[in-house]
């Protein structure tokens, strides 16, 4: 898996992250979830109007991880008032890491996370943080294993189901 480049999204391909990130989260959370909640959740969060606006975001940042010019996983960093919830000027937001399931445990999300993290640098940011689903223990030990602790709780709704995320920060200096 060497030879995966982690590349900077741009609004010209508003295709490629549609599409990527509809996989991606329907692999990981398709089976614990209701067909409707799901559907809601993707057409909303994945229309091209939310991406074309996310995108344009200069305190979001879109990365593709790239492997033989297929795009297999992604990252979404916020900062400053784009963070979900925090809204701190020194924290980073990682909203999302996604990778396509055939990809699992080949490095890649730590790839992403790593870009993650050199971008908090260059920020000179205090702390990253993130929300992850109490459901997801890979996820939750992936960031527990790169020195992630609990710090709170919040709801994030899918459809019309309400569930509960784990929040969890990194201290950086």
């Amino acid at each position: 898996m060497e030879n995966i480049e982690i590349r900077k999204a741009t609004l010209t391909n508003i295709e490629e992250l549609q599409k990527i990130g509809k996989q991606t989260f329907a692999e990981t959370f398709a089976s614990g979830n209701s067909e409707e909640d799901m559907k809601a959740y993707l057409d909303q969060s994945f229309s091209k109007e939310k991406l074309q606006t996310e995108l344009s975001d200069k305190n979001s940042e879109f990365y593709f991880a790239v492997l033989d010019d297929n795009v297999i996983g992604y990252l979404k960093i916020n900062v400053g008032q784009s963070q979900t919830e925090v809204k701190d000027e020194k924290a980073l937001e990682i909203e999302r890491i996604y990778v396509l399931k055939e990809f699992h445990g080949k490095k890649v999300g730590q790839l992403l996370y790593e870009k993650a993290i050199e971008i908090s640098k260059q920020k000179d940011i205090d702390y990253v943080w993130l929300g992850v689903w109490e459901e997801n223990p890979r996820a939750i030990r992936f960031y527990e294993k790169n020195g992630f602790v609990e710090f709170d709780k919040h709801i994030f709704k899918l459809g019309d189901d309400e569930q509960t995320d784990i929040m969890m920060k990194l201290q950086m200096n």
